[in-house]
């Protein structure tokens, strides 16, 4: 038997295309979520996610024998057949690639790869080792077409339809999505029939949908012993219609993808670029695969460490002008609206990370890193979005957005969620943090900063805001800032909940608020009661509500969302914070580097490979959940391995 060299049978691997869409599953095939599958295209990028092909089934037929080389889940729990337990390697790069061991001498390898730009992916499967003699590979699509958040189910309206003209094959199951387009070297037979009762287990875990039924329209049988196997998968036709030899495509594509690849300085970079996606005629960030669109805070939290820290200025520029239009009485989006939607403004610190974002681009611009330098046209577009959001603030919004007499940034009104910590439950918004919340002024005191710096208007309010900042915040019996002051508008009414919030004041944006003693003792506050090698707990373990673990339904989840589970994006402030009270020496650098970023380095083998979550319970052993691929976890850990260097 040969080794087995594998990561957890359920950790996920992804491949994107650059245009929202996806592939994406586990190391041992057996797909858990709803959202795993192999073509996953953006209807309209970044945006319409949908599942067309959800997986195949494969078997090899060699020397009188047939080796499953799948395997599936069934309700009410049953793993069939048992391909999977013959898995002896998987490597992540520069592609997922396999290796399956049907007997001793003889093995298969497959590799699937997305096609940049295009929602296409290829696969090849080789047959290695002795291979005398007829060898079949013969595999069976499981298709559905379907939102990628719902489930599929059998029903008389799919189209089982096959067009066959010399190496390709097109089904079009509904009318209303994408045909899907094949092409492969095999001899493709019609064999439509329904797969039953596939369970999702990692749906089941969260309370939500997890049974469906799959479509499948035939087989295809490749002579997998004379060359390799080749299927290429597509909801277009580019490639799929391009004349020459399949072999010839394939090589092609699989060239430009490797030397595309090969380009980006580390495995870091690469999956860092997953994120960062078309969106009309520029760019915008996914917030986190498999479920999220491009957020409009997690963007600019984002694109700090996977556009900046990594000299990738133009599409900073191209992301930063993209939504430069988007601003509405001072507000940003929560999300990029698409097409006919109307926009959700409930996010009081999206328009706030904006201006930071661009502070730090233009920042970078004027420090000569790479990139085309910036229009005077484009600057002004930029500046006027910082404007237009400061006076909106400055004047009052949506939600009771305003600036206060004290020179604070007042929200908040019932029923909605506002900040970062925006769990919701039906009507009950689990942490509504009304009043004046402490990042919030952090945000708001260095968008007035930054303002002040081009346009003399701001001078005053931002000195206004710092004073009343240093006055009203600092809790001394905790050692720690206020997590909210004046909490539901009540003047004098304080929040004392022990939270991550505080810590930006010291550290993660341009200006440090509190400086000194107070600055360091918030620091070791949040260093003793919240720090876990994965991140920042959301609150202290000694506080009420407190949850050690995010697990359960839907109301179970959420209701922990903020009440301690663990978010790996917050290591960013945090570590900045604590280098800036040791004065960014060598020395502490060094134990940064040490302490805080070799345990999310080995997090980059657990969950999403090569990523880092979205969430981790607040306990012991920090389990990983939510999004297994989450671009600010992702961005905050490389602008701390740019500023932390090697």
């Amino acid at each position: 038997m040969a080794s087995r060299i594998l990561p957890s049978p359920e950790a996920e691997w992804i491949e994107t295309d650059g245009l929202g869409g996806f592939a994406s599953g586990t190391v041992s095939g057996i797909r858990t979520r709803r959202y795993h599958g192999l073509l996953i295209p953006a209807t309209m990028p970044p945006a319409g996610r949908t599942v067309l092909v959800n997986g195949f089934e494969a078997w090899i037929e060699a020397h009188g024998e047939t080796f499953p080389i799948t395997s599936q889940r069934y309700g009410p729990d049953v793993i069939y057949p048992d391909g999977a337990k013959r898995l002896r390697s998987f490597r992540l790069e520069p592609w997922p690639i396999w290796s399956v061991e049907l007997r001793e001498g003889l093995q298969i390898e497959q590799e699937l790869f997305a096609v940049h730009g295009s929602p296409t992916v290829a696969i090849c499967w080789r047959l290695l080792g002795d291979s005398s003699g007829s060898a079949k590979l013969r595999v069976r699509p499981l298709l559905s077409g379907r939102d990628f958040h719902a489930t599929h189910h059998e029903n008389g309206s799919f189209s089982f339809e096959a067009n066959q003209q010399l190496d390709k094959v097109v089904w079009h199951p509904y009318q209303d999505l994408p045909a899907i387009n094949v092409r492969s070297n095999a001899r493709y037979v019609h064999e439509p029939c329904w797969y039953r009762n596939f369970l999702y287990l990692e749906e089941k875990r969260r309370g939500l949908d997890c049974i469906e039924d799959l479509a499948s329209p035939g087989v295809f049988e490749f002579e997998i012993a004379r060359e390799p196997a080749l299927w290429i998968l597509s909801a277009e036709d580019r490639h799929t219609d391009e004349a020459g030899t399949l072999s010839d495509l394939y090589t092609f594509l699989r060239e430009e993808e490797r030397a595309r690849r090969a380009r980006f300085p580390s495995p870091l970079h690469r999956a860092g670029d997953a994120y960062i996606v078309k969106r009309g005629n520029g760019k915008t960030i996914i917030a986190g695969y498999p479920w999220f669109g491009d957020w409009g805070r997690d963007t600019f939290i984002a694109l700090r460490g996977l556009c900046l820290a990594t000299g990738r200025l133009n599409e900073a520029h191209d992301i930063l002008l993209q939504w430069a239009s988007a601003v509405s009485e001072g507000m940003l989006p929560n999300r990029f609206p698409d097409r006919g939607e109307i926009p959700e403004f409930n996010s009081v610190d999206a328009s706030l990370w904006y201006i930071v974002a661009v502070h730090d681009y233009l920042r970078d611009r004027h420090n000569g890193m790479s990139g085309t330098p910036i229009a005077n046209s484009d600057l002004q577009k930029l500046q006027a979005a910082i404007e237009a959001i400061l006076t909106g603030y400055q004047e009052g919004t949506r939600f009771g957005i305003r600036a206060a007499e004290d020179g604070l940034l007042s929200c908040g009104q019932p029923g909605v969620q506002l900040t970062w910590m925006d769990a919701k439950v039906g009507d009950w918004v689990v942490t509504p943090r009304s009043g004046k919340p402490v990042e919030v002024q952090a945000l708001w005191i260095n968008a007035l900063w930054i303002a002040s710096r081009f346009s003399r208007r701001w001078t005053e309010p931002f000195e206004r805001g710092k004073a009343s900042f240093e006055q009203r915040f600092w809790n001394e019996a905790a050692s720690a800032l206020f997590d909210v002051v004046d909490c539901d508008h009540r003047p004098g009414v304080n929040d004392p909940s022990l939270r991550p919030n505080q810590i930006f004041a010291v550290g993660g944006l341009p200006f440090q608020l509190l400086e000194g003693e107070r600055a360091r003792r918030v620091v070791n506050t949040v260093e003793t009661n919240l720090l876990t090698p994965i991140g920042l707990r959301s609150l202290g373990p000694k506080e009420p509500g407190y949850a050690p673990h995010y697990e359960g339904g839907v109301v179970q989840r959420d209701g922990s969302y903020h009440q301690g589970t663990v978010w790996p994006w917050l290591i960013g402030p945090f570590v900045e914070g604590w280098l800036r009270v040791r004065n960014n020496t060598v020395e502490a650098r060094a134990e940064a580097r040490k302490r805080f970023l070799d345990p999310l380095r080995k997090h980059l083998d657990d969950a999403g490979l090569g990523h880092i979550s979205e969430i981790a319970d607040a306990e012991y052993p920090h389990t990983p959940r939510g999004c297994p691929f989450q671009a600010w976890s992702m961005g905050e850990f490389m602008r701390l391995e740019s500023m932390l260097g090697r």
